[in-house]
This record gives structure tokens, sequence and C-alpha cells, in this order.
């Protein structure tokens, strides 16, 4: 039923009720048919199902396989380290993630309210959950919207209703029938939805929905419908797990092959590739992941973003289009005087912004007398209160009224300093039905009224037709730049009359705009720079939001705008197609976000959505990553994923570079621990081969994964990031972390380290007749050592580790030395060396390992140039 069309009598007839409300024996008939003015309640995650969470990833799966089949060749060490791993990285993740969830669900909340109904003629006070449709309800300022209503009574009703449509002023209700069907939920100026709040007036309306009914109940009941999104980092880890179980699967058949031509028995190659097969998978992976987007969130939440799944740290910097609410995260959410129109062409500059005296006006000298007249009728005409306390500045009242008291500090007086000269004897306070408010007042032992509204309503007081014109046409030309305009009126009262008369005087004009965040345009230049389409998506006045889109240089023309209205008429592959051209989307509802969210996921876009209010909700639920402001309503932040804490934009785009350092020292991680694990299996491969032992025991293959690389891999985790990462586009999501370059690196560095381990390994049992004990006491120092200087490859994959300074991260100097001093420790700890069949080496041994072991960087270093180039 589109209430905002019908008339209140027959409302009121559909509905079976009247003015003096429902008799109690129907109420309680209709709460049984209708049930309670609730939502329902989301059940929360619990921590139980936190920890499960942590154990769904394929690579744990393939850890829990290779730790079962430990313990079944009976390898109890080897299945020790796999298990204790697993614990480690499950408890790091769910910590993060129970952190994170300790945010609870609050649409019940937003409902929980009294209510002033009228049953059997006579008002009285019920829970809010008791209203059911057909109640006569009476509201007054401060109070919160109980239930959707249709608006019988309006005296002055103004209504906050940003958390559901994104309008960024207070919206004035009216009763009158509201032609149209597809008519926007911020321009149904005769209806009231739940969980908004009376902000002045008062008035009398009539439920027409309840519950689920509701417009914020069918946003409860489609953001329950609609799954999480999986980010592109999971997709890239699943299909990583994959390609390692097949590659490793194959290997392990490979080995076993040729050892059995080689004349190995079927049950001693078996275990040998067994026991390669368990090494070669990255234990350390899942832990060192974990670790980095730990760091990452860290980091993040230093700059203000709190992230809420830890997988989000990634998926934030892989978008390629964010989707942003206008207000509070592009502009300030608090109206601000930028100019003044005086009566011949002069106009003020107004600098500052925000409900502060921080600020100054612009005008000429000679000016100064008007510029003071008008300072002085927005201060006496006011019903605001705007005060500094203690260095802070402290306001009440409506919107508009404060932004001119900010105006009066600005010029450099006070409020105060005004009242006392003037003595007021009546006021009309502002009303819908007059848009406009006036003040009667004595100064000097003269009698003056002064008026402030909408021109189009001031103007038949107005005697001087030029005067009329003249402001009527500035009043359009200051609309069509989105900004709010309030002309300001001044005469002498005549006959003691305290109402206005048709021989006033225009002082001025007053443009009033909610100003962008200073730091939001270039913020948004440097995500364009990455390659990262921006889009404003708002339920406020499509001429405002153009005008903001413009000077954000998110949109050039009006061609980039598209309202809600407009919408609605297309058919979805007409929208599909529009989407794609438009970057500001005005006046849209709740849906109508979705949908667009829906269409640029569809077109491939990886995309984020930032927004406070209950109606973003949905679209920050369905969207790849939903990204909720500090200052919004519980629901916005349970939908999302990331909390932006200071509300700006600026801390989105620094979440976006957070990001992307992640998935790059995830990348270093991966690159790290498979071009090691590639050259331990061609180490196996090559000597079988060749016709020589297996070069490595079981133990010592694990050590080498779980030591040397376990605490490298790491100390990865904590790079800095390279700056440069904001000078590329985004990743495709569907693009393998294993791509050209990935392969190229991996496979190059694995061969060098092989060619190097295998030299040593060849030269102790054919050249030098080691015992087979010592030398691979030597092949595996060679190994460790060949891991110490190729982590510092890792760290970039572009520069070259002369051009990475060290300071940007001394953990992973630190994490070599101790992965070096461990091992040495080891050869000299018996109960070490007895498990791991190795002894102390000479220092001249150890000289000509490290040496050789270097080979492994000028390798590097001669790809990346060559890469480059």
């Amino acid at each position: 039923m589109n209430w905002h069309q019908q008339n209140i009598s027959d409302i009121l007839s559909l509905l079976n009720t009247s003015r003096n409300g429902l008799n109690n024996e129907v109420a309680k008939q209709r709460l049984s048919q209708y049930g309670k003015n609730i939502l329902p309640q989301l059940h929360k995650v619990g921590i139980g199902k936190i920890i499960l969470h942590q154990f769904t990833s394929p690579l744990i799966y393939v850890l829990l396989v290779a730790g079962g089949i430990s313990l079944f060749i009976q390898e109890y060490k080897d299945a020790f380290f796999i298990f204790f791993i697993i614990f480690i990285n499950g408890s790091i993740g769910a910590y993060q993630e129970w952190r994170a969830e300790k945010s609870a669900l609050a649409l019940r909340e937003m409902m929980k309210s009294k209510a002033n109904v009228i049953r059997e003629g006579e008002k009285k006070s019920i829970d809010s959950s008791e209203l059911v449709p057909g109640d006569i309800v009476w509201l007054e300022s401060g109070i919160k919207v109980p239930a959707d209503m249709r608006i019988i009574e309006s005296h002055g009703l103004t209504v906050e209703e940003a958390l559901l449509t994104g309008e960024s002023l207070p919206v004035v209700k009216e009763s009158e029938v509201i032609q149209g069907e597809n008519v926007a939920l911020g321009d149904r100026k005769n209806m009231l939805f739940a969980g908004t709040t009376v902000t002045r007036g008062r008035g009398l309306a009539v439920v027409v929905a309840t519950g689920l009914q509701t417009e914020i109940g069918k946003i409860a009941h489609s953001i329950r419908n609609v799954g999480v999104q999986k980010v592109p980092l999971i997709d890239r880890m699943e299909r990583f797990s994959k390609k390692i179980s097949v590659a490793v699967l194959v290997a392990t058949i490979a080995v076993i092959l040729i050892g059995l031509i080689r004349g190995i028995a079927l049950y001693e190659i078996f275990f040998v590739g067994i026991a390669m097969a368990v090494s070669a998978i990255p234990e350390g992976l899942p832990i060192a992941m974990t670790v980095a987007l730990s760091i990452s969130a860290s980091r993040m939440a230093r700059r203000n973003v709190i992230v809420r799944r830890l997988s989000a740290v990634e998926g934030l910097g892989s978008c390629t289009y964010i989707a942003s609410d206008k207000t509070g995260t592009l502009t300030l959410d608090q109206q601000t005087v930028r100019e003044i129109i005086f009566k011949d062409g002069i106009k003020a500059k107004v600098t500052g912004q925000g409900y502060n005296g921080e600020g100054k006006i612009e005008v000429e000298d000679k000016y100064e007398d008007k510029l003071m007249q008008i300072v002085e009728a927005v201060t006496i005409c006011n019903e605001a209160v705007l005060k500094k306390e203690k260095n802070t500045w402290t306001y009440e009242g409506d919107a508009i009224d404060v932004a001119l008291l900010a105006l009066t500090y600005k010029a450099g007086i006070t409020p105060g300093d005004i009242y006392q000269k003037v003595k007021i004897f009546a006021q009309i306070p502002f009303e819908s039905e007059n848009k406009y408010a006036a003040t009667f007042y004595e100064k000097d032992n003269h009698k003056y009224i002064v008026a402030k509204g909408a021109i189009e309503v001031l103007v038949p007081y107005v005697s001087n037709e030029l005067e009329k014109k003249y402001f009527l046409q500035k009043a359009e030309e200051l609309a069509a730049k989105g900004y709010r305009v309030i002309a300001i009126l001044k005469g002498k009262l005549i006959n003691e009359e305290y109402k206005l008369h048709t021989d006033l005087s225009i002082l001025g004009l007053i443009a009033l705009i909610d100003p962008i965040k200073p730091e939001a345009k270039e913020s948004i230049k440097k995500c364009q720079q990455a390659g990262i389409k921006v889009a404003m998506i708002t339920g406020d006045h499509p001429t405002t939001a153009l005008a903001i889109a413009q000077e954000l240089g998110i949109a050039a023309d009006k061609d980039e705008i598209i309202s809600g209205v407009e919408l609605s008429m297309l058919s979805k592959s007409e929208l599909s197609e529009v989407v794609d051209k438009k970057r500001v989307f005005a006046r849209v509802s709740p849906q109508q976000k979705m949908d667009i969210v829906e269409i640029l996921q569809e077109k491939g876009n990886f995309v984020a959505v930032t927004g406070d209010g209950v109606n973003d909700a949905p679209a920050l639920k369905i969207a790849h990553i939903g990204v909720a402001m500090g200052y919004g309503t519980d629901v916005a932040k349970e939908a999302a994923s990331i909390i932006v804490t200071d509300n700006n934009f600026s801390s989105i785009a620094a979440g976006v570079e957070e990001g992307r350092y992640a998935y790059d020292n995830i990348r270093k991680i991966i690159y790290l621990l498979i071009s090691t694990g590639l050259a331990e299996i061609l180490m196996i491969i090559l000597s079988l081969i060749v016709g020589l032992p297996v070069p490595f025991l079981a133990a010592q293959l694990l050590w080498l994964n779980l030591v040397t690389n376990g605490i490298q891999d790491i100390s990865l985790a904590f790079e800095k990031g390279e700056k440069e990462v904001m000078n590329f586009p985004p990743r495709n999501p569907k693009e393998s972390i294993f791509d050209k370059k990935m392969i190229t690196q991996v496979v190059i560095a694995g061969i060098s380290m092989t060619l190097v381990a295998f030299f040593v390994w060849y030269l102790c049992t054919k050249q030098f007749n080691y015992t087979k004990e010592s030398a691979r006491n030597l092949t595996l120092l060679a190994m460790v050592l060949l891991q110490n200087f190729h982590v510092f490859n890792c760290r970039s994959e572009r520069k070259s580790i002369f051009k990475v300074p060290l300071s940007h991260n001394w953990i992973l100097i630190a994490g070599v030395g101790i992965a070096q001093a461990v091992h040495i420790i080891a050869m000299h700890i018996p109960f070490l060396a007895e498990i791991l069949h190795i002894h102390p080496v000479s220092i001249q041994e150890w000289v000509y390992v490290c040496l050789a072991s270097m080979l492994v960087v000028i390798v590097s270093e001669v790809y990346k140039l060559i890469s480059k180039k």
C-alpha cells in the first residue's frame, strides 16, 4: 500500500480505526494477528563457531591430512609440529575475530522505546513493541519514531531521517497527500519511519506498519538473506591449496617411481616419498598469513580502520570500485555558511567549517556595516545554542540555526554581545507550513522585524521589485550549485502588530552547504590514481549530490548523475548499462543501492561500499567489503567487515594502501615457502636420478620448514610495504597468486638453490668422501644459509635487495640471525643433534658454504635487472 498517496479519511477507514484510537480488545486481537512490533533477534556468533571457522581453509585440510599421514607412519615429531602449527594459527585467528565480533547487533534496540498512544479516546504510554496497525500515536520533540506511520496532523514536525534515507538535514513533515507511486522515501513528507527521531515540533500519526513490515524491518529481512561475499584472498588461497596439493602428489609419485627404477625397495622409497610430501607442504603458511593479516589489521587500526574479519584486510586492498556514501563520509555532516550575497552584487566569502567559530568572513571594509546587520539579524532570529566550553564547542538546536550562530562568532562577536543590545518582544518560530521564522525587537529606541527563511516564501513581503528579481535569480544560481539558501529580511515594526508586512527589505542571502572534508578530495584522487573507480551513492538530493561530487572530482557534469526515481523506471538490462556510465546515484532506496552493488559485482568489479545508516546495511553486507563509519548505526557496523573510526574517506584510502601491503607481504611469504619447498623436492629428485642417496631425512626437512622458514616467513609479515603500491592498478580479483611473475620467480629461485645445495651434496659424497651423515650435515647447513639469503630476495618482487632499506624490517634481520643461530646451537645440543642427525662444523666449512649460498642473491638480482629492462 502506498500510504503517502491516500488521504487521512481513507486510511482510517482501511485500518478500521479513528482519531480516538483502537479499543483495547481490537488492539489485543491485532497484536495476536500481526505480532509484536519488534525485529527478530539474530543469533550472536559464539566463540565455538568462531574457533571452528579457523579450520575451514583448504590449506588447513591439507595440513590435517599431512598430520594424519605422519601419525600413520609413526612420525610423531612431524605430526606434533603440524598439529601445533594448526593450533597456533587457529588461536590467533579466533582471537582476532572474537575481538571484532564484540559489536552486538542493534536492530532490535533501535526499535525499543515507549509510545504515546491513544486507545479508547485516552492518551497512554505503552511499550512500542505493543503497537499495532491502526494505533493513533502522539509525537513530540526528542521521541524516537516507533513504527511506520502516516501523519494526521503536523505542527512544525521535523524528523532526522539520515539513518534511513541519507538525507543530511532534518526533514520537515506535513500531512498533505503526495501523488506518485515511485516517490523516494526521503520525499515522502507525510510519512514517519521506525527508528528515525523527531527533532522539533509535534504531531499525530496513525500506525500503518510494524515489525518486519516497516522499512527498517524490510532491511533487516534483506540482511538476513544476504550471504557474506568471499574476498579474493580466500578464493586465491583455495585455488592455491588445490594446486599445491596436486603438485605435491605428482612430485611424490615421481619420487617413488624414480626410486623403484633405481632399485630402491618399495617400502623404503614409499616412506621417503611420504616424508617429502609432508615436508613440501608449506606448514608455516597459515600462521604466517594470519600474522601478516594481524599486523596489517593493527596498522590499519592506527590509521583509524578497525577490521572485523581478518580476510577483509587484503580484501580492501583488492577493491576495484568504491561506492561511497556522501554525508559524514565525504562531507562533514555539519551545515556551514560559505557565502553571503549583498544587494549590489557584492558577496562575502566565509572560511572555516562545522559548528564552531573557527574561521573568518572575507569582505571589503565598506560593506562591514551591511555584514553586521545580517549577523545581528541571524543571531536575533535564532533558536539554537552554540558556545565554547574548555576549548570544546557544544551546540543544540536546528542545524541551520547552529550554522548561523557559527557565522556570528566568525564575525568577531558573541551572540551574548548582540542579545545585550536588543529587547525581543515576540517571535514567530519556524513552522513547516510557513517556511520562515521572524523576531520582533527593539534597539536604540527603534522597533524592528527580522525574518529568515525560503526566499520564495518571503519575497511577497518585499516592496522593491528589482530587489526581488535580483535575489530570486541569485538564489536559483546558488541552489543549482547545491547550496541551501536562506533569505534575510528586515524592516520597521508597524502598528505594534507582530506579523510580517509588505515593506521589508532583503539584507542578503546566506548560502550554506555541508562541506567536503579537507582530506576527502586528495584521498579520492589517490584512489583514482591507483586505478580504483569511485562513485557516490546517497539518499541526498540530486543537486546537492552532484555539486559535492564535482568538487571532489568524482563526476564532471550532470550526465554522470541519476536519481532513484529514474532508476526505478529502468529494466534490469537497462540498469546494467546505466551503472557503468554514472558516478553519482542520488535519492536511492536501500534496495536500489543493493541492486547497484550487485550489478557492479556481476560486471567483474570487486566492490567496497561505505555507509553509516540502516539504509546502507543491505549494500554493506552484500558488498565484497562493507565499510561502516564509526559514528554510524550499530546496524551498519554489524553488516560491515571494516569500521572506519574517524568517519573519513581518507582512512579508507589508507586502508586500501595497507591492504595492498598485506597482499604483497603474503605473496612474499608464499614466494619464500614455495621456492624453498621446490628446492627440497628437486634436490631429492635430482639425487635419485644421478644415483645419490636421499639428501635429507624427514626430520631435517621438517626442521627446515618449521624452524628456519618458520622464523623467517613470519618476519616477512612485518615488512612496511612499498609506497609504489598505490601507483599500480588493482589486481584482477580472479588473478591467481601463482601468476606468471610468481611462477618465474619461484622456479628461478628453486632451481638456483637446488644447484647450490646439490653442488655441496655431490662434492661431499663423491669428491671429499664424507660419510653420508656428515654430507647431509653440510648440505642441510647449505640449505639453511640459502634460505637465510633468499629471504632478502623475497622482500620485494621488483626492487633490488640493496634498494629496500634494512630499517623497514629490523625484525627480519633479527629473524635471519636467530634462524642461523638456532641451527648452529642445535648442532651443539646432543638431544637435538641426535634427532636431526647433525653435528658441529668448522668455521672454514661454514665460510665456504656461506659464500656458495650467496649465489642465490646474485641470480635473483640478475633476474630483477633483466625483468625491469
